[in-house]
Order: C-alpha cells, then sequence, then structure tokens
C-alpha cells in the first residue's frame, strides 16, 4: 500500500511536468506576404544535364542519371562545383575519375571516362551547386523569430527532385513585372535581386516548405493563427506582391477543405478582378502568399492548377508552423 501511494506520487509529478502542448509555436504571429529571394547552397553536386563529347554523351554512359548527387572524385569529397574542377584536375593520371554519387538514399559508385578538349578535361555533365529563385514569405513567429515561407520544398527544376541543403538565405527582392498564366503553363513573377541585404537564414527544406531564422528587422503587427477547424467554405483573402514590395490584400473563395492530404488541404478559387487582371490566376512567386479568413491566418498559397487558372491549393497555417519548430 504504502508503495503504490509513492507510485501515484510520481504518476502525479508526471502529469504537471509534461508539456500539455507539442507545439511551442505562438497563437499570434506576424503576417507575411512580403516577396523574398531565395538562395540554397546544396548537400552535394546535382547532375542537372548532359552534353555530347565527340558524338558521345559520356555522362550518361557511365550509369549517372538526372537528380544524382555527386559526393566525392576519387574518394575525396567535394562540396562545390570548385571542389569538382580542383580534384579532377588533381587526380587524372589515365583519363578515368571514379564517382560516389547518391541517388535517392542508395549511395553508388562509377567511373567517368573523361575526354580532353582544347587542353580541357570535359565531363559530360551539366551539374549545380546551388539554386536561386523567389517566394513569398508567410510568417514569423516573433517568439522563436522562425519563419516559414512557400508551404512547399524546393525541387531542382530540370531533375524535378527535391533538393537537400546545406544552407541558404532569404532576401531582398523587387518584383518588376508577371506572366500571365494560361491553359498550358503557369506564369511567373520577375524580379530583380538585392542578395546583399538578408532578411534570414534557411535551415530546413520540407514538403511543407522552408524554415529558417528571421535576422532582419520587422514589423511588430500580429495576427492570429487559424486551427484546422476554423477554417470555412467562402470568402477569404491571400497577401501578396505583384509590384515592387508593396504586400496587396486579395480575395478568393475556400471551395473544399482537405484535412488528410499533407499538403494540398485548401482548394481555392481567385476571385479578385485586379489579380486577375495581372496574373490571369496563381502564378510562381506567389507560393507562401499568407491565406487569411475572419481576421486569422490558416494557411498559405502552395500549388496552381494549369488547366483551371484561377484555382489553386493551399497548405494549413498549422502545419507550417508545426514543422518549422522541428
Amino acid at each position: 500500500m504504502k508503495f503504490k501511494n509513492k507510485l501515484l506520487s510520481f504518476l502525479l509529478l508526471l502529469s504537471f511536468i509534461m508539456p500539455l502542448n507539442t507545439y511551442a509555436y505562438s497563437k499570434k504571429i506576424i503576417l507575411g506576404g512580403n516577396n523574398v529571394g531565395i538562395e540554397v547552397k546544396t548537400k552535394g553536386i546535382i547532375v542537372v544535364g548532359f552534353y555530347p563529347v565527340n558524338n558521345t554523351y559520356i555522362g550518361r554512359n557511365a550509369g549517372l542519371e538526372l537528380g544524382d548527387k555527386i559526393i566525392k572524385i576519387d574518394s575525396k569529397k567535394v562540396n562545390s562545383i570548385e571542389d569538382m574542377i580542383n580534384t579532377i584536375n588533381k587526380s587524372i593520371t589515365d583519363k578515368k575519375i571514379n564517382i560516389t554519387y547518391l541517388r535517392k538514399d542508395k549511395m553508388l559508385n562509377t567511373n567517368l571516362t573523361l575526354v580532353k578538349n582544347n587542353n580541357i578535361y570535359k565531363t559530360g555533365l551539366y551539374v549545380k551547386d546551388q539554386i536561386s529563385g523567389i517566394g513569398t514569405l508567410t510568417y514569423i513567429d516573433p517568439e522563436t523569430k522562425i519563419f516559414g515561407a512557400l508551404g512547399h520544398e524546393i525541387v531542382e527544376s530540370n531533375s524535378n527532385t527535391k533538393v537537400e541543403i546545406k544552407d541558404g538565405k532569404i532576401f531582398k527582392s523587387s518584383i518588376t513585372g508577371t506572366t500571365k498564366s494560361n491553359n498550358t503553363k503557369t506564369g511567373e513573377k520577375h524580379a530583380i535581386f538585392y542578395d546583399n541585404e538578408i532578411y534570414g537564414k534557411i535551415n530546413a527544406n520540407t514538403n511543407s516548405g522552408i524554415f529558417g531564422i528571421y535576422t532582419a528587422k520587422y514589423n511588430n503587427d500580429l495576427i492570429e493563427v487559424g486551427t484546422k477547424d476554423d477554417i470555412k467554405l467562402g470568402k477569404a483573402f491571400i497577401k501578396t506582391v505583384l509590384e515592387d514590395n508593396k504586400v496587396g490584400t486579395y480575395e478568393i473563395n475556400i471551395l473544399k477543405i482537405n484535412k488528410e492530404n499533407n499538403t494540398k488541404n485548401i482548394l481555392f478559387e481567385i476571385k479578385d478582378e485586379s489579380l486577375l487582371n495581372k496574373t490571369n490566376g496563381v502564378i510562381k512567386g506567389m507560393s507562401g502568399s499568407p491565406i487569411v479568413q475572419n481576421n486569422k491566418i490558416v494557411g498559405a498559397v502552395t500549388h496552381a492548377i494549369v488547366n483551371d487558372n484561377k484555382k489553386g491549393y493551399g497548405i494549413f497555417i498549422t502545419t507550417m508552423l508545426e514543422k518549422g519548430e522541428n
């Protein structure tokens, strides 16, 4: 009996020290809508294409594929294209190099026979070690300084593979114009980059967005976080930039709510004529634009629908906030 009382006391103590909420994001956050430039450095050197050398695709013949990530040359780690070039130049003895690469989560090796052309050794490979673009800042948590943007992952466009990142940054950009969407192609924002004016450091690229720590100054205008149950069908608004750095507010209509999907949670249709006149629908660069309903932030724009330009998808804001803390 005495042992049972001690056990009960221990369990009661546990109940007091266990956190009541798994996630610690703030109930009120700073509303985004601002356009941001994005730059990430990749883990590994990504193969993004092949070119012929003496009419032979030597890179493809070595078994390499789009999206493969080169991590070693002749057993030496390479972290950038510059590393790769320097290592190749130092390693060549018989015009062959051994490449260690990742394909998804599998480590593989192959031998690549180089071809000398105009005193330069050709690999037959197009590669990347960083990716840049534009998107929209969704939120900043004023307590943790964590920011979220995009609402989806960064992918390498040639291979359509998710980018594993070493690090990255968001920075100032200014919208100079837009290309309209049509029935076969999604339009896009055009921007000037000011990559020396850094807003924050990116530390994660996930299917729910990119996340990191915001390091620049920001306003203190807070908006309440809306839960999945707060979202209703009907009128809502998105915040995004179509010119310079002016954040505009545009009416949408929420058509469907899907609580089961990981990212495509909110199906909406753009109703604002001024937005449609400029973009003809959802365009690239809008990803991350906050969705606001009843004075609460409830989600962010993520995907366009190519054959139905006025419609798009959004992710729940709570999903982004939870992922941003991990």
